[in-house]
């Protein structure tokens, strides 16, 4: 059996693999020309993975057009569910948002990035939300601000060197020494704030959830400007927190 197509320890056709999964995500589903020409692939190349993924039951095909299948949720479904911190979590974070009439998120650190685990919305919340599974950099958002300012400088500026500091609105911080100044704020305040700098018009407050000096994640509420106001922002921070305090009970008890 000859050795499978490898560049530096990686094995090509797998990263291709996930590279047609990723772009039939972010595109909201392909058809099979319209990926050849996205990936600078074969169509020859393209119809073999599209129809491989396809049998395996990871993508689905709908008026020629393919898209992920269910099946993901399956696995979703389990890395989410062994997270204890999750668990604990999840009732907590539901009253929250039910109190504050607001979206209440939980996220975790993986890789540099964070990770939206859990939402939950207040029942007159009107505004574009990311998804479950939303994976993004740090600097941009309440969650991440606020699992970044529990790290040593020596791990903020790791991340920093892997991911960079891309802007996603005129309002996000693109150096360095912006960010560890804002990290340095918000350990003062025991919370992070997020100024439109992921989405324009949204605002939110975030606070770490550690135990034993180990951090799990981070709870955050999001809103329009105009509800998440400074007063506002000082009376969500604190219902934030006593959430927090809860969950951290919760998980020495589970």
């Amino acid at each position: 059996m000859s050795e499978p197509e490898t560049d530096d320890d990686y094995i090509q056709s797998v990263r291709r693999a996930f590279r047609i999964i990723e772009a039939l995500e972010q595109n909201e589903g392909l058809r099979m020309s319209e990926l050849a020409k996205k990936l600078d692939i074969p169509q020859s190349t393209a119809h073999v993975y599209l129809k491989t993924l396809q049998k395996t039951g990871y993508i689905v095909k709908h008026d020629n057009k393919y898209n992920l299948g269910l099946r993901f949720l399956k696995h979703g479904g389990y890395v989410r569910y062994r997270l204890q911190v999750y668990q604990a979590a999840k009732s907590e974070i539901d009253t929250l948002a039910h109190q504050t009439g607001e979206v209440v998120d939980f996220g975790i650190e993986e890789n540099g990035k964070r990770v939206l685990v859990y939402k939950s919305e207040g029942p007159d919340v009107v505004t574009k939300k990311p998804v479950t599974g939303d994976y993004t950099h740090m600097h941009m958002t309440a969650l991440g601000k606020a699992m970044l300012s529990k790290f040593e400088e020596g791990r903020v500026n790791k991340i920093v060197d892997e991911h960079g500091l891309p802007k996603a609105t005129q309002h996000t911080i693109d150096n360095r020494a912006d960010l560890h100044a804002e990290l340095d704020r918000t350990r003062e305040r025991g919370y992070s704030l997020e100024n439109q700098e992921r989405r324009e018009g949204i605002r939110a407050v975030g606070v770490p959830i550690y135990l034993e000096d180990e951090l799990t994640g981070a709870l955050s509420i999001s809103g329009p400007m105009s509800s998440l106001t400074d007063s506002r922002i000082d009376e969500l921070q604190e219902q934030i927190h006593n959430s927090v305090n809860v969950i951290r009970i919760k998980i020495r008890n589970y």
